[in-house]
């Protein structure tokens, strides 16, 4: 699941380059996915 909502997020941003739209918010989300992931890595490092 988690991956499925990265892998949408990093599209739409890829297209947010292409057609310059909503640019702002698709980065907010790509920093929002790279922040999860991160933590995701690191707990599951924990358990």
């Amino acid at each position: 699941m988690l991956w499925t909502i990265i892998g949408i997020i990093i599209l739409m941003w890829i297209l947010g380059f292409s057609f310059e739209v909503g640019g702002g918010l698709i980065h907010l989300l790509l920093v929002i996915a790279l922040v999860v992931v991160i933590i995701n890595l690191i707990s599951g490092r924990r358990a």
